[in-house]
């Protein structure tokens, strides 16, 4: 059993608590499964945690992924000189922040949407000119609101990559041209992701709520690196847990 085919007995639909078909005499029991599970989470609860989190099955295993990387980053953060000579309440702070854009930056893909920028996640904008024209008119007179057309009034957008649509690949237009057939390469947008990575600047202005001693400059050659350490180490917890639950459901 892999982690992906793991999720769906966190939706059955049948009493039939199995890990094959019926058709087949190999199955789990539903004992079997949430022993796996339990061992799983004892030899690899960070990644097992994140997983879940990332699919969205319970709020909680996110928080305990986050509280977990938190742990993490605690225990490295001093290999960063910015960091460690950061107060100790401030330095716990700026970690969690860290933590959580890690955390974040882990559970994008190319299907996932974030809230729209423009509108806030209200659908509505408020038309400026309109407002003013207004109260030229009617001095008390409420903000003119108008469909957000960024969102088209969903209140959400696409991180898809707007260059390759989430496929993570494009067409490399000379070298078909010279080939005379398409020719496709990872997308140099997302760099094969197939979606955008959160915007590093905007975990370099949260941090910054809770100290001014770094400069853009410091987060750029330190702390942004060790920022990106926290996201491949959940990457790599979710590949060990992987590995785990493989080994124990055999």
């Amino acid at each position: 059993m892999n982690l992906e085919s793991a999720t769906k007995y966190f939706f059955c639909k049948t009493q039939s608590f199995t890990d094959s078909p019926r058709c087949t005499g190999e199955t789990l029991s539903g004992s079997d499964v949430l022993g796996a599970f339990g061992l799983c989470q004892s030899q690899a609860e960070l990644g097992f945690k994140a997983f879940l989190g990332k699919l969205g099955l319970s709020p909680e295993d996110s928080k305990r992924a986050v509280k977990l990387l938190v742990q993490h980053g605690m225990k490295h953060c001093d290999k960063v000189a910015a960091l460690r000579k950061l107060d100790p309440k401030v330095k716990v702070k700026v970690v969690q922040m860290l933590a959580t854009f890690a955390f974040k930056d882990y559970c994008r893909s190319a299907s996932g949407v974030e809230q729209c920028a423009c509108c806030k996640g209200e659908g509505f904008t408020t038309d400026k000119k309109a407002t003013a024209r207004d109260r030229k008119i009617r001095p008390y007179s409420a903000p003119t609101r108008v469909l957000c057309t960024k969102c088209n009034g969903k209140g959400s957008v696409s991180v898809a990559c707007r260059d390759c649509r989430g496929r993570g690949v494009s067409v490399d237009q000379k070298q078909t041209e010279l080939q005379g057939v398409p020719v496709k390469q990872n997308c140099r947008r997302c760099l094969g992701r197939g979606y955008d990575r959160v915007p590093a600047a905007d975990t370099y202005r949260a941090i910054c709520a809770f100290t001014d001693t770094l400069s853009a400059a410091t987060w750029d050659k330190s702390i942004k690196p060790f920022y990106d350490t926290l996201i491949t180490h959940l990457e790599k917890e979710e590949s060990w847990a992987e590995v785990v639950l493989s080994r124990v459901t055999k």
